[in-house]
């Protein structure tokens, strides 16, 4: 029976040495995956080539609070030890569905699109870089229920404020 004790202790302790890392890219990790290096992100209000006016105010506000809300981080005004910058390159309305009697649209979505990039100050490398990346809101401007464009434009905002932060965490 203590052989079995033994053996059934030394296979956990061989799964936890060999399975587990503090690099996510080394193995299983702990941890949750943030960047341990960053200790504060500066953000500044992003640009917005498209003719929503507002667009990037909602959007810059959304991502501090995303950030504050989901990572380790602290969001400084300037001077942090990263600064997440960005660009709206694209904002379109796009007509998900019509109704097969009236030809009238049921469902629109609110797309857009932006290119960002998360700096390191000190070493002035980037730490993430995308571009074209995409979110979406839906809203149904039918009658009866009747939902203004703003509802698409506050489900894209908020998605892709998700989505942005999401891509902040340790690479995988």
């Amino acid at each position: 029976m203590k052989r079995i004790w033994r053996g059934a202790a030394l296979l956990i302790l061989t799964a936890l040495v060999t399975g587990c890392s503090s690099d996510p890219s080394q193995g299983w990790a702990m941890g949750g995956g943030f960047r341990s290096d960053v200790r504060s992100v500066s953000v500044p209000v992003w640009n917005n080539r498209t003719f929503y006016p507002g667009l990037e105010a909602q959007l810059t506000e959304a991502i501090i609070k995303e950030i504050e809300r989901s990572t380790p981080w602290v969001v400084v005004s300037s001077g942090g030890s990263t600064t997440l910058t960005g660009t709206i390159t694209e904002a379109q309305l796009r007509k998900l569905s019509t109704d097969d009697t009236t030809g009238l649209v049921q469902q629109m979505a609110f797309d857009f699109a932006v290119d960002f990039e998360w700096r390191n100050n000190r070493s002035r490398e980037p730490l993430v870089a995308r571009s074209d990346f995409r979110a979406q809101g839906t809203f149904i401007p039918t009658r009866g229920i009747s939902e203004s464009i703003e509802i698409g434009e506050f489900g894209a905002i908020e998605a892709m404020a998700r989505d942005v932060v999401a891509e902040l965490r340790s690479d995988w």
